[in-house]
């Protein structure tokens, strides 16, 4: 289990230089079932990313790029007339793979954006009236550009708590920038990359991810964040039920990563940001991201951390 994780990683950072906790929490999600958004300005290598991950799981990889005059079937496909059969035949659209990459996904009208919402939160895809399931496992690495990139549509809030995670990419430091201009002055890692696992591997993951022991305290450690998030200063709308579950199970998923068998607070900690920020309204700052962020660790802050032996 932990070697396998390992060799995930490793593959991914034949690729990507640095990154290591981008790339922690990516796999995070992928092992907690839930679903990632990666927000960034362009250039910093978020497709690059998604696509390293794609191509180390050896599964069927879909692409969605999300323009202005996107339709929402040609993200969950569509059903035409067949002369030939002379009936009318379902023609799939990408998101019936195992890992879909909806690169740049605010730049689609919302309407197109929630094409994807029973995707992300069933599994399945309903076309005229028919409901078709998706295959296991289903990932969805969405990527942005900022709110204030010309030509975005921000993500409406029931679209945004679909996704387990709302991460950034690290700046890269000057000595990882010199490396990255070397790896790729006269190669394409990307391409060489080879898949170190297959789709039934990382089912069988998340399941052994879900047996991670979590000791009661800390259950009420996640249920008084999330109580206490709906009572902090400047937050219009604090943490739903599904997301106390969403932390749980991200907690789970990054002590698995982490190579433990149990939960820790610190575990808890690491994943609070980017699985509690985006799910927080805040007032009078725009809903921005920092301010998100700051009502993060004011929440952290404010609630008492339990001490306790987490292993039995």
């Amino acid at each position: 289990m932990e070697a396998k994780l390992a060799g995930i990683k490793e593959n991914i950072g034949k690729v990507i230089i640095g990154q290591e906790t981008t790339v922690t929490y990516l796999l995070t999600a992928l092992l907690a079932g839930g679903h990632v958004l990666v927000e960034d300005v362009p250039g910093m290598g978020k497709t690059v990313l998604a696509r390293s991950l794609a191509k180390s799981v050896s599964a069927v990889f879909g692409r969605v790029q999300f323009t202005p005059d996107l339709l929402p079937s040609d993200v969950t496909g569509l059903n035409f007339f067949d002369q030939k059969k002379g009936e009318f035949v379902f023609s799939p659209g990408p998101v019936f793979c195992n890992i879909l990459l909806a690169d740049e996904i605010n730049r689609a009208t919302p309407r197109t954006q929630s094409s994807l919402l029973e995707c992300m939160a069933e599994g399945q895809v309903t076309v005229d009236g028919v409901t078709r399931e998706l295959g296991a496992p289903f990932f969805v690495i969405a990527t942005q550009n900022p709110v204030e990139t010309l030509g975005t549509y921000p993500l409406p809030e029931a679209q945004l708590d679909r996704f387990l995670m709302r991460i950034s990419m690290e700046p890269p430091t000057k000595a990882q920038e010199v490396a990255i201009l070397e790896r790729f002055r006269d190669a394409e890692p990307l391409k060489e990359l080879e898949p170190v696992c297959d789709g039934k591997e990382i089912c069988r993951l998340r399941e052994e991810a879900r047996k991670i022991y979590v000791h009661p305290v800390l259950m009420e450690y996640l249920a008084g964040l999330s109580q206490a998030s709906r009572g902090l200063r400047n937050v219009e709308l604090g943490v739903s039920p599904r997301g106390t579950l969403a932390m749980l199970r991200a907690s789970q998923a990054y002590a698995m990563v982490a190579g433990r068998e149990y939960v820790t607070p610190e575990d808890i900690k690491a994943v609070a940001h980017p699985v509690l920020a985006h799910r927080l309204s805040v007032s009078g700052a725009a809903n921005s991201g920092t301010a998100q962020r700051q009502a993060v660790e004011d929440l952290l802050q404010a609630t008492e951390v339990p001490t306790e032996d987490w292993t039995k």
